[in-house]
């Protein structure tokens, strides 16, 4: 039988550093509380791995200690890759460096799963099933490259004045026309707002003049947007989604042919069943 407090689920939870040869580096476990102190170099190939006795759960969860923690809802057993190389530069370089990291994971409380947030929000999101949202992924990214990523747009880094490397990385769209890109959200969430950070690293970047929400409801908003560093706001009316799609990208007509995304954040709660 699951055992349950104060309408929370209770869960045994375990944190571990894995090689590339799924060696375990090292681990911890704990009863809705999981802490661990890694004392060793991260090597390329490294993994980390959080497991939970209960699926489908609100959890906070730091897989470094320079990213801060991350509320997520979790599906299964969670796999974080350790970036490196080409994929580090989208991170900040504090991340994943040195030889001490200090994890932890713990079962979310019951007022941090009803409150007011950005729902889109989750440094720990990564390519491919993660089992961890939310979840960013798109039809194109620019050559491939991890600096213009979909899980840039959702990672918490708002600066849009230049490009590239962290804290600049965007998710861009490689001049493609039919480009869209999706935020799954793995459960029901109430959403009242949507903000966006467009890249205006002018004059090399264009903007968008439109572009379309479209929500697993059904329902769209067409929304014009004007050249500008600040970030644009939608208040709209409450609507229980588990995605939003941003297509129909209608650029500006500017000789620059970078339009793209720093930041998406959708702000509202979750659906409490």
């Amino acid at each position: 039988m699951r055992k349950v407090k104060k309408g929370i689920a209770m869960a045994t939870l375990s944190l571990k550093v894995l090689n590339r040869e799924g060696r375990t580096i090292c681990v911890s476990r704990g009863e809705d509380y999981v802490s661990l102190v890694c004392t060793a170099e991260y090597q390329e190939g490294d993994m980390i791995i959080l497991e939970s006795s209960v699926k489908n759960i609100h959890v906070q969860w730091q897989a470094d200690d320079a990213m801060g923690p991350a509320f997520c809802f979790i599906t299964d057993n969670v796999l974080f890759k350790i970036p490196f190389g080409e994929k580090r530069i989208s991170y900040s370089p504090k991340a994943f460096s040195g030889n001490r990291h200090y994890l932890y994971a713990r079962v979310a409380r019951e007022d941090e799963v009803s409150a007011y947030r950005n729902l889109a929000l989750n440094v720990n999101d990564q390519h491919g099933d993660t089992r961890c949202y939310p979840h960013a992924f798109a039809n194109v990214e620019t050559r491939g490259e991890a600096v213009f990523a979909a899980r840039n747009a959702i990672d918490g880094v708002c600066e849009n004045r230049s490009h590239g490397e962290w804290p600049y990385e965007s998710w861009g769209i490689n001049r493609q026309d039919d480009a869209e890109m999706t935020v799954d959200f793995g459960r029901e969430v109430e959403a009242d707002k949507i903000v966006l950070y467009t890249r205006a690293d002018f004059p090399h970047d264009n903007w968008w003049r439109q572009v379309t929400l479209t929500f697993s409801d059904g329902t769209s908003i067409d929304w014009e947007l004007e050249k500008s560093s600040l970030p644009h706001v939608l208040p709209m009316e409450k609507k229980n989604v588990t995605w939003v799609k941003l297509s129909n990208l209608i650029k500006a007509d500017d000789p620059s042919p970078f339009p793209a995304l720093s930041q998406i954040e959708v702000y509202g709660r979750v659906v409490c069943k």
